[in-house]
């Protein structure tokens, strides 16, 4: 059983939830502080892959990074070739878990008690020590199940990753494609045993977030 699917569908998730990590925050953050009309629209801009079908998100990285599109041109000046690469499942990943630790950090701010953060201003503390030793410990229950669900849904992605980095045995295989082209080939049998390694990582990734929300539950009590 080659195993790389498996590397590879981590390696694109890993990376993926750390870029959505930090920019999912940002987002956030700002985004909680905006007038509520401004707010409004940003919200369905930033969640919009959340409702799209995967493979018309896969279809928009694809007129955007395309070969012969603008910007899939521009890199290609430099070398630089996005689709039917493994690393272009990254971008596929990023967009479509984005809105997931969007929302989740954003319910975990407004949920946060801003008197903590005009107290720590009163003490003469700057707005970056607030928010990293203030903010985030407090909404940290929140901001870690929006990761744990962000890893699992880059895990999982399938059809914008379908579209952009296609099926490439030992290049760009994940475990959601690998399971198709078994299937579609008439291979159930394996395909079968990579279906029963994600349900175990799911598994292990839904306890996570259980786990999490008994703690905060705990917490509030």
């Amino acid at each position: 059983m080659d195993w790389y699917p498996l590397y590879n569908s981590l390696r694109i998730a890993a990376i993926a939830c750390v870029a959505v990590f930090f920019t999912g925050i940002f987002a956030a953050y700002y985004v909680a502080k905006l007038p509520r009309l401004v707010k409004g629209l940003l919200d369905v801009v930033l969640t919009l892959p959340m409702v799209l079908p995967p493979t018309v998100v896969g279809y928009f990285l694809l007129l955007l990074f395309g070969v012969k599109r603008p910007f899939g041109i521009f890199l290609a000046r430099f070398g630089i070739k996005v689709p039917m690469t493994w690393w272009s499942a990254v971008f596929a990943a990023a967009v479509v878990s984005f809105p997931l630790m969007y929302r989740t950090a954003r319910g975990a701010f407004e949920a946060f008690d801003e008197d903590l953060a005009d107290a720590g201003r009163t003490l003469g503390l700057s707005n970056t020590y607030i928010f990293w030793r203030v903010r985030m410990p407090v909404c940290r229950q929140g901001i870690l199940a929006g990761t744990v669900l962000t890893f699992a849904r880059a895990l999982g992605e399938y059809g914008a990753t379908s579209m952009i980095a296609g099926y490439t045995p030992g290049r760009t295989a994940t475990i959601s494609t690998t399971v198709y082209q078994l299937w579609r080939t008439d291979n159930e049998a394996l395909a079968f045993r990579w279906v029963l390694v994600n349900l175990a990582i799911s598994a292990v990734v839904l306890l996570a977030v259980n786990m999490l929300e008994q703690k905060q539950k705990g917490k509030t009590r």
